[in-house]
């Protein structure tokens, strides 16, 4: 998430997020990676979970954007357990995608839970940073943001437990409007015989957008919006010259 730092749910992120994480990036991501012969664009790449899944799925080179030291971190130690043919094949943009300078250097780019977290500016500086990143006839696969604002604070879920020797490790997740703005907050808590050792909290803001303002962006900077491969999904695509 763009514009945090991470530097509290990267402890976490892997432990209890790893494995729905890589079943949703195979499921959305993996057929469309199996057709990229130049180039695969990965914005937001964090601990590297959807990475790995384009490197098994796709022969194509890699570029990882990943602005946050914490998630870069993560994603360096995920690569260091692959084979060095693998790793060959990524090249790490520690600078958001806006400022990584590529120019037509993949066939499909991939924005996995991020979207929502740039606020319009920055947002509409990416479309224009992945349009000029794709070859002609590339494809952007992204989930989009939130289309409104919840009502008040909500409960979103809970992520664990994973229990690591004799402790449980678990997540609160709670959602709540804010100026225009969603704050998603998550809780992390470790227990042990049923005292709880630790409490951590990070706050994500999530930006809303309506399906046709995010179209229009995309339009605007001369990508067409075409029908997405997967529930859930936009799809947007650079016209063949």
């Amino acid at each position: 998430m763009f514009g945090a730092d991470y530097t509290v749910s990267v402890e976490f992120y892997d432990l209890l997020q790893a494995e729905t994480d890589r079943r949703s990036a195979k499921r959305r991501f993996a057929e469309a990676a199996g057709h990229a012969r130049h180039g695969i664009l990965d914005i937001g790449a964090g601990t590297g979970i959807v990475t790995e899944t384009l490197l098994t799925a796709s022969a194509a080179p890699i570029h990882a954007v990943e602005p946050a030291a914490p998630m870069r971190a993560a994603l360096l130690s995920r690569l260091a357990g692959l084979g060095a043919d693998q790793r060959a094949r990524v090249t790490l943009h520690p600078e958001p995608i806006e400022r990584a300078g590529l120019e037509e250097v993949a066939d499909l780019a991939i924005a996995s839970n991020i979207i929502a977290c740039l606020d319009p500016a920055t947002r509409r500086f990416t479309w224009q940073a992945v349009s000029r990143a794709l070859l002609p006839g590339g494809l952007l696969l992204f989930d989009p943001p939130p289309t409104e604002l919840p009502t008040g604070r909500e409960k979103v879920g809970r992520l664990g437990p994973v229990r690591v020797g004799p402790d449980l490790y678990g997540a609160d997740i709670t959602r709540e409007p804010d100026a225009g703005i969603v704050r998603m907050v998550f809780t992390y808590h470790v227990e042990r015989d049923g005292r709880v050792l630790r409490q951590q909290r990070e706050t994500f803001e999530l930006y809303p957008a309506s399906t046709s303002e995010i179209c229009a962006e995309l339009e605007a900077q001369g990508l067409q919006v075409v029908h997405a491969p997967s529930a859930g999904l936009l799809a947007a695509r650079r016209p063949a010259r």
